[in-house]
């Protein structure tokens, strides 16, 4: 709740350092359950913070993903408001209602535990020849240029399809496309452009060429006729795969190794017991310091949350991060525990109809990843103290600008 005498904090928060959140998270959560924060658009949004509230609402088509509607709040200082408000083309029918659970149909097979374990061995193969090739070149490295951009990169492109050697193409689009402020309207159109045509041409590669990979299996899909999927939500798709298949879980890697680091006895416990591995994932995914701003929504009808009206009109930012340190579910929020008996219900993922969709091969990407760590560099520490850490400045995704590590 806010009143004229109170300030309305800008947002995102700033944190005493990298790896501790920001006092405002618990804050607001002991004002009430919806406050408002101004963004750098210079739009106001309320901010749910309370884990039930945040699920609730995620979880409730009351609740629009469209946040193009007139009135929406805008969350960039770009002229289109930033990735949540950016018309897309391809995206409209399949952001939300029946479009979203066709889309999600065809998708959702793709990714079962089934399918993704199954990837567990090529997934593990890349890990270890990055790992070789870093320690080849000897202590210190920096774990975001060796292992943690390329392994998710090439992960995805080999699901897809695509060539992995344009992985720096991937990160730069993704993070503008994901920009607060860092980058200008003209970047962010030349970026959007350059994506789109890329996604375009490999499509049309695909079919020309099909493979064994998922972009050739949609694209048979697409050209059926049979109202599945059209073309232009296939490109949609290609790139939305392309950007979330690796910007979430490199920045992940990042943070899950800074954080076991940083109190090392937590990295020494994997070691000790590799039992503790998804036990270690799932409680670093819930205590993610550095998870962005969150998921904005637009309330179609005016309703209450938690007991807090809200207005038809406005918007709602949830922060999945700080419903991840709600007391109220994980008790002692703070203390990282792997051995929590509730951990893996946390939102990382979000949660309702629109649940992150690789959430499962995150997951692996994950383990795998530990896993090679605890048995191959057990004395793998942080070569700088988590003061000194830097974190991506000016993007919706949050993350660290760099990880240098020594063994």
């Amino acid at each position: 709740m806010t009143d004229e005498a109170t300030p309305i904090p800008d947002y995102p928060f700033d944190q005493p350092h990298v790896l501790e959140p920001p006092r405002e998270w618990a804050e607001s959560r002991a004002k009430c359950p919806v406050t408002h924060v101004r963004m750098p658009s210079g739009d106001v949004v309320g901010l749910l913070t309370g884990y039930d509230e945040v699920r609730t609402l995620l979880a409730d088509p009351r609740f629009s993903r469209d946040l193009s509607r007139k009135g929406a709040a805008r969350l960039s200082n770009t002229e289109d408001g930033g990735l949540f408000s950016r018309t897309t083309e391809g995206t409209a029918d399949i952001q939300e209602g029946p479009g979203h659970q066709r889309w999600r149909r065809l998708l959702s097979r793709a990714f079962t535990v089934k399918k993704m374990e199954a990837w567990r061995p090529r997934v593990q193969e890349m890990a270890d020849e990055l790992i070789d090739a870093m320690i080849a070149k000897g202590s210190p490295a920096d774990l975001r240029e060796e292992l943690a951009l390329p392994l998710p990169v090439r992960v995805i492109c080999a699901l897809l399809g695509a060539p992995s050697e344009d992985q720096d193409k991937f990160a730069y689009w993704s993070e503008v496309a994901l920009t607060l402020t860092k980058y200008s309207q003209e970047e962010v159109d030349a970026a959007q452009q350059a994506f789109h045509d890329y996604a375009s041409e490999l499509v049309e590669q695909k079919r020309a060429h099909p493979g064994d990979d998922l972009l050739s299996e949609l694209t048979q899909i697409s050209d059926s006729q049979d109202g599945r999927l059209s073309n232009e939500e296939l490109v949609s798709t290609a790139r939305g795969l392309l950007l979330a298949g690796h910007e979430t879980t490199s920045n992940m890697i990042l943070k899950m190794t800074a954080l076991l680091l940083s109190e090392r006895e937590r990295y020494e416990a994997v070691v000790a017991d590799p039992e503790l591995v998804t036990g270690t994932v799932e409680e670093s995914l819930r205590m993610d310091p550095l998870a962005g701003v969150g998921i904005p929504r637009f309330i179609t009808e005016d309703i209450e949350v938690g007991g807090e009206p809200v207005s038809s009109g406005s918007s709602l930012l949830v922060s999945l991060a700080a419903a991840n340190r709600d007391a109220r579910k994980f008790p002692e929020p703070d203390r990282f525990d792997p051995r929590r008996e509730n951990n893996s219900q946390h939102v990382t993922f979000g949660a309702g109809p629109h649940f992150c969709v690789g959430q499962t091969l995150a997951r692996v990407e994950l383990k795998v990843v530990l896993e090679t760590f605890a048995r191959r560099l057990p004395g793998l520490r942080l070569r700088d103290t988590p003061e000194q850490l830097r974190q991506r400045e000016g993007v919706a995704a949050g993350g660290l600008q760099e990880l240098w590590v020594t063994w």
